[in-house]
């Protein structure tokens, strides 16, 4: 009996669902389990269904959670799954944080159908698949890091940086961690400076491309 694979696909554009969903209905042994328009509808669906899924195609830009942390947090927590990420960026350190994050698969959707094919049949049978792109810009990724110095964050600096990314006031981030007011806006400063942002947001974003925000 032929093997039958189960895909989640999670991107809040209708066009490339339906589009994806087109190319895959033409495959036999492959079974769409879930369209999502974001990550925690994944998550939720995985943490409901004992993780009966065998590969997750995700997008990076989505609502509530992108596909970053949705790598993240399905690696952390369902290992055995596979994860493709098809999507337009191909931002350097979205590009690290993802390999860092044992992710199995990226490329273009600009990519063609029988690339896209080739890349989820390449993951399905237990070996990873990036495109020449995806392989040079990883390439580019790897030679920033090393001209780069590590940004390590103490565990209470990701608590604040984490609550800011929650949206939680100053005062809200200082009752919640016992700390003062005063504290918690030196921590602000101090994470704009060591991180080299501007304001909160981008704080939030720094977060959210980290995954320490689920």
């Amino acid at each position: 009996m032929e093997k039958m694979y189960t895909v989640i696909i999670a991107d809040d554009h209708a066009m490339f669902t339906d589009g994806l969903k087109s190319i895959l209905s033409n495959e036999a042994d492959i079974q769409i389990k879930l369209t999502a328009s974001d990550g925690q509808q994944v998550i939720n669906y995985l943490r409901s269904h004992n993780s009966d899924i065998d590969l997750v195609i995700t997008d990076i830009n989505m609502p509530d959670m992108n596909g970053v942390a949705l790598n993240g947090l399905i690696k952390d927590e369902f290992p055995h799954i596979k994860t493709l990420v098809v999507s337009m960026l191909e931002d350097t350190k979205k590009i690290k944080t993802l390999t860092d994050s044992q992710v199995n698969g990226y490329l273009s959707k600009n990519s063609e159908k029988h690339e896209l094919l080739t890349a989820i049949r390449t993951i399905l049978n237990g070996s990873n698949y990036f495109s020449e792109r995806i392989k040079e810009a990883m390439m580019k990724a790897m030679f920033e890091a090393k001209n780069t110095p590590e940004i390590i964050l103490t565990e209470r600096e990701k608590e604040v940086i984490r609550l800011i990314a929650k949206e939680y006031t100053t005062q809200e981030i200082a009752d919640t961690l016992f700390l003062s007011k005063h504290t918690i806006e030196s921590y602000r400063k101090s994470l704009i400076s060591k991180l080299q942002v501007r304001n909160l947001a981008g704080l939030t974003r720094y977060a959210l491309e980290n995954g320490l925000v689920d």
